[in-house]
């Protein structure tokens, strides 16, 4: 059981069930939204999510691949907390640094390396594309 929450605890949620992948994503948009030089997302089963405590807001944004991505985050602190790729019944996607432990970033697949910044490099033998890629869970969904 995975447990994680926004800065100021006021929505907190739990995720049960094995991790699909970890990725650490290099576009712009999560960039911008982590402040960094790239996002880390936690692909977990939504099936074994839940939020048990608070009340997260919503917005919807487009995305680099051409998808729609419903993003929750808190309306008190305005932590950003998970990703919902719009018609995805099956994952959605932590945002990892709201996880309660840390998550190991040897095992992070790099997507969209063809916007990292300059300087940023990526370990050799991590798994990496330019683009979105048609991930582990063979989908090729937004993370």
């Amino acid at each position: 059981m995975r447990t994680g929450g926004c800065q100021c605890g006021a929505v907190r949620y739990e995720a049960a069930g094995d991790p699909v992948a970890l990725y650490a994503c290099h576009c712009r948009e999560c960039r911008r939204q982590s402040g960094s030089a790239f996002g880390l997302s936690l692909e977990v089963p939504r099936s074994g999510f839940r939020v048990i405590r608070g009340t997260p807001r919503f917005w919807e944004r487009g995305t680099d691949s051409g998808g729609a991505l419903r993003c929750a985050f808190c309306p008190d602190c305005g932590t950003r907390l998970w990703h919902q790729a719009a018609g995805d019944p099956e994952t959605i996607t932590l945002k990892a640094g709201t996880l309660d432990e840390d998550v190991d970033l040897s095992r992070a697949i790099h997507i969209w390396t063809s916007r990292r910044l300059p300087g940023v490099t990526v370990p050799p033998d991590a798994p990496q594309f330019p683009e979105e890629p048609t991930g582990p869970s063979g989908d090729g969904r937004r993370r």
